[in-house]
């Protein structure tokens, strides 16, 4: 699952592609019809959706988006996704399910709102697949080197 060029934009519905950095806005790309602008950053807030990690009860671990988003994937048959218009309790039920030691002080239900927006968003386009292991040992692998280096 890569998020890596994926952004969402405060003031415009869905998420868009990156396409190039400018140094007063960015050049993005609907997912739904490949057109192509320039976002002004004066007017906008841009927000990469691989930088995106959800708070946990360990005050020092969060979990990044792509792995929330693979267990949505997983799950989804399963355990249906909620509805945009869902109480909060249906809502915060849903999650806990999902990351069930997120934490609930931090985690608003309309942060959890919009990341099954998001998740609908981009599964409806096939745009999410499961993770593959090798992307994990890698990932792993990398923590582990990067730990070695700082002692």
């Amino acid at each position: 699952m890569n998020l890596e060029k994926l952004v969402a934009i405060s003031g415009k519905s869905g998420i868009y592609r990156m396409v190039a950095n400018r140094p007063n806005g960015l050049i993005v790309e609907d997912l739904d019809n490949g057109k192509r602008g320039f976002v002004a950053a004066r007017m906008h807030q841009f927000t990469p959706l691989e930088s995106i990690s959800i708070y946990t009860e360990d005050e020092e671990q969060t979990v990044e988006l792509k792995h929330v988003f693979h267990t949505m994937l997983m799950t989804k048959a399963e355990t249906p996704l909620v509805e945009s218009k869902a109480s909060a309790v249906d809502t915060r039920n849903y999650f806990e399910f999902i990351l069930p030691n997120h934490d609930r002080d931090k985690v608003l239900i309309s942060d959890i709102k919009k990341i099954v927006k998001w998740f609908q968003f981009l599964d409806a386009r096939d745009m999410l697949s499961p993770i593959e292991e090798s992307d994990e040992v890698v990932e792993d692998v990398e923590a582990v080197e990067e730990d070695n280096n700082e002692n």
